[in-house]
């Protein structure tokens, strides 16, 4: 059965291991082929199973491909983690009224690109952190959504009080959505608003175009 309360975290080996979660759907349990559910939409095995393909076949293509599997061994986890979060900032993002246009999106990506030294560094820069190429996009709206929700309700995200004020919102977001996790891949922490096998923060001051959070 999945946990009520459930919810921002990688050698040949150890990548195997750390996918083996992966490989099989969860016909016994409450919600058959679900890793999540949230808010009573389904993230299921294979959408997270897909995601993590496209960013392991990007760094195999990679000259540092075997360095890179090797530090994003728990890589199953921390997808997982990123695809619920997203849910919940796009509703607390949605609740605020905050809304980022496509152009936002590419004017932030080519200041972080200028900064990382070019496209190519920058993609390079975000596979080191289980980034697909294809997802850059996704996580540079997270950053704008984060931003606009911070200021929306006057929280300071160079400042701790601040950071404080904008985890708190998440949080009561994250207790509404109903979030239930397949224990297999641990649990949700709508207090952290993350996956408590992670333990990755997603929340840190601004620090610039060239930063962002996985």
């Amino acid at each position: 059965m999945f946990r009520r309360r459930t919810a921002l975290s990688v050698s040949a080996t150890a990548a195997l291991l750390a996918a083996m979660p992966l490989l099989a759907a969860c016909g016994s349990d409450a919600h058959p082929g679900a890793a999540a559910i949230v808010e009573g939409k389904r993230i299921t095995v294979s959408q997270l199973q897909a995601k993590v393909k496209d960013v392991r076949d990007a760094q195999a293509r990679s000259p540092q491909g075997s360095q890179l599997i090797m530090n994003t061994g728990r890589l199953g986890l921390a997808t997982l983690n990123s695809m619920i979060f997203d849910e919940v900032l796009a509703r607390s993002a949605k609740d605020a009224g905050v809304t980022i246009s496509r152009d936002e999106i590419q004017k932030w990506r080519a200041q972080a690109e200028k900064r990382a030294g070019g496209a190519e560094r920058l993609r390079a820069m975000w596979l080191q952190q289980g980034v697909a190429p294809n997802e850059i996009d996704g996580v540079v709206r997270n950053q704008l959504l984060l931003d606009g929700l911070a200021k929306r309700i006057g929280a300071d995200r160079g400042q701790s009080a601040g950071q404080q004020r904008l985890a708190e919102a998440l949080s009561r977001t994250s207790r509404s959505m109903g979030i239930d996790v397949n224990p297999r891949y641990g649990e949700w922490d709508d207090k952290e608003v993350i996956l408590g096998e992670t333990k990755i923060p997603w929340i840190r001051p601004e620090a610039g175009a060239g930063r962002q959070q996985t």
